[in-house]
């Protein structure tokens, strides 16, 4: 049921969207890369703990490299929609982070418009999958419980 409730496709990315790469699993800054070809005028935000590199194809991109969990990303993303006046954001993270990290996101920022864009979990053996998305389901309880961080 958990899974159900994640989205499995990328909600529509408009032109001029902020994208909002939580770091955290090697798959999410390439697909976020392959979402900035298709929409070169976004602005790229990558968040969280080993978040490096050059990024020239995005219009502007910002790193952030301090959050280093998810309630800390949703801290650095409110942060800076703030500073920049954003209402609308695009998340990309793997399927299995998608539910808790729009929940804690929302939390932050509640009027703000949260656009899904998880990265499939392709390439991965299922009892890998399984257990990641048992570790996330738990996660998302304790969440939801108030535990945010740990």
């Amino acid at each position: 049921m958990f899974k159900s409730m994640a989205p499995s496709n990328c909600a529509t990315i408009l032109p001029d969207d902020s994208i909002f790469v939580l770091t955290g699993d090697v798959r999410r800054i390439p697909f976020a890369m392959r979402q900035l070809r298709q929409h070169p005028d976004a602005d790229l935000y990558i968040i969280g703990a080993g978040a490096q590199g050059s990024y020239e194809m995005a219009k502007k991109v910002t790193i952030e490299s301090d959050s280093k969990s998810t309630y800390e990303n949703a801290l650095a993303i409110k942060e800076i929609a703030n500073r920049a006046g954003l209402d609308r954001l695009v998340i990309i993270t793997t399927e299995d982070h998608m539910n808790r990290a729009k929940y804690l996101i929302k939390q932050e920022l509640p009027q703000s418009e949260i656009v899904a864009c998880p990265v499939p979990l392709t390439g991965m053996p299922t009892t890998k999958r399984l257990e990641r998305w048992a570790i996330e389901y738990i996660k998302y309880i304790a969440t939801m419980m108030g535990i945010k961080e740990g």
